[in-house]
């Protein structure tokens, strides 16, 4: 894992970046379960094709964007694979990749306190939502407790990307 690793980056902000596709995974795979029908959720059998293809496509993008969190701390985080069509072999801009994931960040950590204060407290329904229905009954006992459980981690990926971001920030020296 450290030959992999540019020099210079510290061993907290390897770690960090390593754990951030993992707290997008159990959300990820809550997705699946639902999608398969599997997560208690009444509403699945309403679900056409399209929304399910949406709703996998929104674990596959989370895990993307989570991957790229190891850009930050490994050399293709500074210069492009040669395999990259176009682009292959160029340096990465540092101010670029510290305001993309800076932005990440902080779109993250306010979905991750809108979410949960609008189920709370504002209940704002955007419609229509799952089978065209205008609400949707959310899983009770069992099957909430492993809603939460999966979604809960997604609450550290935010400031993991900041710091992660800040030791980038540092050690690509930007003024």
């Amino acid at each position: 894992m450290a030959s992999m690793v540019v020099a210079g980056t510290p061993r907290w902000a390897v770690r960090a970046a390593h754990v951030v596709p993992l707290v997008t995974l159990p959300s990820g795979l809550w997705r699946v379960a639902l999608v398969a029908g599997l997560a208690g959720w009444g509403e699945v059998e309403a679900m056409g094709v399209a929304e399910k293809l949406y709703i996998l496509g929104i674990s596959a993008v989370a895990e993307g964007l989570a991957f790229l969190t190891l850009g930050l701390v490994r050399p293709w985080g500074e210069v492009l694979p040669r395999w990259v069509p176009v682009l292959g072999g160029r340096r990465v801009p540092a101010r670029f990749a510290v305001v993309t994931a800076g932005v990440g960040a902080a779109l993250v950590m306010a979905f991750c306190v809108y979410y949960p204060l609008n189920a709370l407290v504002l209940h704002t329904h955007f419609g229509p939502t799952v089978g065209g229905q205008d609400t949707v009954a959310l899983p009770h006992g069992l099957p909430l407790l492993a809603l939460i459980v999966c979604y809960a981690p997604l609450v550290a990926w935010g400031p993991l990307l900041a710091a992660v971001t800040v030791a980038y920030h540092r050690r690509r020296r930007l003024p």
